[in-house]
């Protein structure tokens, strides 16, 4: 099922007076199609092309929606139908292709309105009649009143306006005026045959007042534009007046105990009122009490705010003062450790001479106590040999040889 937008009538998804509105053009189009080549541009839902393909040798409808040609296509299937995709402004056929071709609402939803009806003129028969409806500008724009324009129309035309834009591509225009008018029937019963007559008051045809425009065209000679009037099934107006009385008066009793309902809910409500008139009062008060303690929170709040800008100020200050010392401390930290680093690298400089000298020292006190081993080695074998010397002296004085001797003068003279 194709959505319903208010601008493409479904059969059994519009009111009665939508449908009749739309089906009485249709109607009006039965005139001019006997065994001929219809084409409906605009098709939609596919309903226009079947009722004229009753009457027409074969009928073609098109629509730039392809959701619609589908719908039309699934519900009106026939030997002497046939629907397409296409655009109005381009359309897919030959010159002179069609004796009548019908567009009912289409043209004020255009864009490129002028090329579509320069196509219409190409593929229209010489002999050819061409149905173009549209909703009189002005009536329209009052009809909508709060509603504002209409938003799937791009060019709504007023009578002269779209007289001229006919005529620009058509010899013969004529242009009748579509209205919902009340009216009097005299009908057999049964039927009879033949066709009936009407009779339209000439007050009923300013253009000024017409619902919609219905033009027919052609490109020969003017055809026959006699009056035309389309009675629904359901136009007994009299007894559809009597019906919606009868319904209203229904709708009037219903609506009159709702009223008194309503009477009896709007004293209690009014009951209900006074008290919550009173509960509200006392809520008043207990809120203005609420709003006083607020105030005086929120003056405190404001003192509070005050103190603690204050204590962040002075906070920075510290702060500030706080940074201050600790990168003059942090300065003579580097200063100290800069120290620190030189008189190591120059305790390091003397320990490593110290060192070379206490090396040198340790060699020669090495050498120094090597010496003084080897002298007192010397010393105790010298010793050793002056204790031999003097034992052998004392033996060769105690010698009684040696003292002939010296008694005598001879011998080495020994003296202590």
């Amino acid at each position: 099922m194709i959505e319903f937008t208010g601008e493409r009538v479904i059969p059994g998804e519009v009111s009665d007076d939508l449908w009749a509105e739309h089906a009485a053009r249709y109607a009006f189009a039965l005139r001019y199609a006997h065994h001929c080549r219809a084409l409906d541009v605009g098709c939609g839902s596919g309903y226009g092309v079947a009722e004229i393909a009753g009457r027409a040798r074969s009928a073609v409808g098109i629509d730039s929606s392809q959701e619609a040609v589908a719908y039309a296509q699934s519900h009106y299937n026939s030997p002497h139908i046939r629907f397409l995709q296409a655009s109005a402004a381009s359309l897919p056929f030959a010159d002179r292709s069609f004796e009548l071709i019908t567009a009912f609402e289409v043209i004020e939803h255009l864009a490129a309105w002028p090329d579509f009806l320069r196509e219409a003129a190409r593929v229209l028969h010489e002999r050819g009649v061409f149905l173009v409806s549209t909703p009189n500008k002005l009536y329209y724009t009052q009809s909508r009143g709060e509603h504002g324009p209409n938003p799937f129309h791009v060019h709504e035309f007023e009578f002269e306006e779209f007289h001229d834009a006919l005529s620009r591509h058509f010899s013969s225009v004529v242009i009748f005026l579509q209205n919902r008018q009340e009216s009097f029937t005299f009908a057999p019963s049964p039927p009879g045959a033949g066709q009936a007559e009407a009779h339209l008051h000439s007050a009923a045809s300013r253009p000024d007042e017409a619902n919609f425009f219905v033009a027919l065209c052609s490109a020969g000679p003017p055809v026959d534009a006699r009056p035309f009037v389309y009675v629904p099934r359901a136009a007994n107006l009299l007894r559809e007046r009597e019906q919606h009385i009868t319904l209203l008066q229904g709708e009037l009793a219903q609506t009159k105990k709702w009223l008194d309902d309503l009477i009896a809910d709007h004293q209690a409500l009014q009951e209900a009122h006074l008290e919550q008139t009173r509960h509200l009062e006392a809520q008043n008060r207990w809120a203005l009490d609420l709003d006083a303690k607020w105030r005086s929170a929120m003056d405190r709040v404001t003192a509070l705010q005050d103190e603690l800008k204050a204590e962040q100020a002075n906070a920075a200050l510290i702060v500030e003062q706080y940074n201050a010392k600790i990168s003059e401390l942090e300065e003579e930290n580097r200063a100290r450790a800069q120290w620190a680093i030189d008189t190591e690298t120059r305790l390091g400089a003397e320990l490593a001479a110290k060192s070379a000298e206490l090396a040198q020292a340790v060699r020669l006190l090495d050498q120094a106590e090597a010496t003084v081993i080897e002298r007192t080695e010397w010393a105790q074998s010298l010793q050793k040999r002056i204790d031999f010397l003097e034992t052998q002296l004392a033996m060769v004085r105690q010698s009684r040889w040696v003292r002939l001797g010296r008694l005598a003068g001879l011998g080495p003279r020994v003296t202590e």
